[in-house]
């Protein structure tokens, strides 16, 4: 009986997959969704992940912050408007998870080395979306943009700072994105893969207190800026 099964299921899949790559690779494909393309304005969702990264600009040569970066999750919606045949503005809200710990190498004490920030952003992206021929049921593109961001997670109005063990960040923030992905035509839907980097252009630190003494976390520190890696699934 579990032999039968197990055959089944490699039938089912053998089955499943020449079709598949019959409908995406084979030198004539069936053509997938033809006139999606053409419509004025759709909607999509994504689910994906980023690693995020803090570059530093600092005043006068010294020890570097350490970033220790973790994988996080996101995910949005996707609106998209037909500019002209090649040409698409996009504009993906989202939910943005990450965070980052800064090890500061010049502190001797463990409670004054290592710094996390834990951030919850809702990212708006606006971005032109750049697409090629379509060949077959694939079509490359590239996007690019700027974006806003809003950090749920910013401690920006409290009074506490890296003294008390509170490393500050502000509220909004802005970047540009660039990118390239590959739209894939199936039966029912568009999936679409992309991956893209995110360069902050604004500073998202807020120093501490000066009139609590020469602070060692943000002293040093001119500008702090995000930078990210997203990789996004879209379903479209």
């Amino acid at each position: 009986m579990k032999k039968t099964v197990v055959l089944l299921l490699l039938v089912l899949t053998t089955n499943g997959y020449s079709q598949f790559a019959k409908s995406m690779f084979s030198k004539d494909p069936i053509i997938n969704l033809e006139n999606w393309q053409k419509q004025r304005l759709y909607f999509g969702y994504y689910l994906g992940f980023n690693s995020f990264d803090f570059k530093f600009d600092y005043k006068t040569p010294g020890p570097d912050i350490q970033v220790k970066k973790t994988t996080g999750f996101n995910v949005g919606v996707v609106a998209d408007l037909r500019l002209q045949e090649y040409i698409n503005l996009r504009f993906e809200p989202g939910l943005y998870y990450t965070k980052r710990d800064l090890y500061y190498p010049n502190q001797p004490l463990e409670k004054d080395y290592l710094r996390e920030v834990n951030s919850t952003y809702i990212h708006f992206p606006l971005l032109l979306k750049f697409s090629s021929m379509r060949t077959g049921n694939i079509r490359p593109y590239l996007v690019g943009g700027m974006s806003t961001t809003l950090n749920l997670s910013s401690n920006a109005k409290s009074k506490d700072d890296n003294f008390e063990g509170k490393f500050r960040t502000k509220q909004w923030t802005a970047a540009y994105e660039v990118g390239f992905g590959i739209d894939f035509f199936s039966e029912y839907f568009i999936f679409s893969p992309s991956i893209r980097g995110m360069f902050g252009i604004t500073n998202e630190l807020i120093h501490d207190n000066p009139a609590k003494g020469p602070s060692p976390w943000t002293d040093n520190i001119d500008s702090m800026k995000s930078r990210a890696i997203l990789i996004n699934f879209t379903f479209h």
